[in-house]
């Protein structure tokens, strides 16, 4: 099987195994513990907060260690539900990842402001009123659509305003530059999305921040539980694997891809035009058949894609990212993610387009067929 759908989880880079297997084996020990071997694991745990705090020039005590983004984004909103001021609302982003809607919905129903969108489907900065807001929710790039949004530009109109500003970088990291997010408030990140292993993440935080969970005072106070040291060492090797690689990354093999697709069927559509994008990232409407056909489709042919956030999947209805672009829930029915990884090369994509273009005379071929068999009957 080819694989086309790395937003929803990335395969475990043989640097991070290597890295979970050697810390399993040399410091499984409970860093918390008071003996010298457990005070050697809190150094190497340390050294990682370190490490992982250069990438991101920011100062280490600002990064908590996790389970991953959903855990820290709900940590976010349950801090500022304690700690914002009474009556406070929140503007979120109405295509954020359903982690941080949920936790929104959860801690601010009632008061939240949808912020407006452009007409790429991005947050559109410049329709903001800040100054009405006590604190701001905006992913860095949608998992569905591979949009990017001008994070940068709204953690200084947040400063400005002096409210606090939280931003999901979890499909960001590991494909685009990690300059530049020490201006967020709070930031969270996910080992799986970037080749590291699934269950551990991070989030930068100010220090004050309060525990969302009740037990010990690990992470500063900020996370109660015990750290996964050999996960977060994976985590680590993997973030620095994909650095050293990303510079290598352009969206080239999927625009000659989107080019071809569209010859091919010009009626396709793309999510988004031509909006900035993640490099890996291609959102289409296809013509005719239903979004669960073409998937088994091509999967049948040995490509695996997807219609969206794997988080959705089983929930009724359109997506809610497509359907806040105001795309229409018949054209959000027939859309595909197609999302690509370091290591997707030009064959794997010349050989998606064939698969595609051949499912769909397949397609055509059974519906024709089962037209056939009512008028028949």
């Amino acid at each position: 099987m080819r694989f086309f759908d790395h937003n929803a989880t990335t395969p475990l880079l043989p640097v991070a195994r290597d890295a979970w297997l050697q810390a399993s084996e040399s410091a499984w020990l409970n860093p918390s513990s008071p003996y010298r071997s457990g005070a050697a694991v809190h150094a190497r745990l340390e050294e990682a907060r370190e490490s992982l705090a250069d990438l991101f020039s920011i100062e280490p005590q600002r990064i908590v260690f996790n389970s991953g983004a959903t855990e820290g984004n709900n940590a976010v909103f349950a801090h500022w539900a304690k700690n914002l001021v009474s009556g406070a609302r929140v503007g979120v982003s109405p295509t954020e990842h359903p982690s941080v809607i949920e936790a929104a919905k959860e801690y601010f129903e009632g008061r939240i402001v949808w912020l407006p969108l452009n007409e790429c489907g991005a947050v559109d900065v410049a329709a903001v009123n800040f100054e009405e807001l006590s604190a701001v929710s905006v992913m860095a790039a949608n998992n569905e659509t591979g949009l990017l949004n001008s994070w940068a530009e709204i953690a200084e109109a947040c400063a400005k305003a002096g409210i606090p500003f939280h931003c999901d970088a979890s499909q960001w990291i590991g494909k685009m530059a990690l300059e530049g997010f020490g201006i967020c408030d709070f930031m969270t990140g996910c080992a799986h999305k970037f080749g590291g292993p699934k269950g551990v993440g991070f989030l930068i935080a100010p220090e004050a921040m309060t525990s969302g969970l009740h037990g010990g005072q690990q992470e500063g106070g900020r996370r109660a539980g015990t750290e996964d040291v050999a996960g977060i060492l994976a985590m680590l090797a993997a973030l620095e694997s994909t650095e050293s690689k990303r510079a290598e990354c352009t969206d080239s093999l999927k625009e000659v891809f989107w080019q071809g697709l569209k010859e091919a069927l010009p009626e396709v559509r793309r999510v988004g035009g031509d909006a900035p994008a993640l490099w890996n990232t291609l959102s289409v409407i296809l013509p005719d058949f239903a979004s669960a056909r073409w998937i088994r489709a091509l999967e049948k042919r040995g490509f695996l894609v997807s219609a969206g956030s794997a988080c959705s999947t089983g929930k009724e209805g359109p997506s809610h990212v497509l359907a806040a672009m105001g795309i229409d829930s018949a054209c959000a029915g027939r859309v595909l993610r197609i999302s690509s990884g370091w290591e997707t090369a030009e064959t794997d994509w010349d050989g998606l387009l064939s698969a595609l273009l051949a499912s769909y005379e397949d397609l055509r071929a059974e519906a024709s067929d089962s037209n056939s068999q009512v008028i028949s009957i």
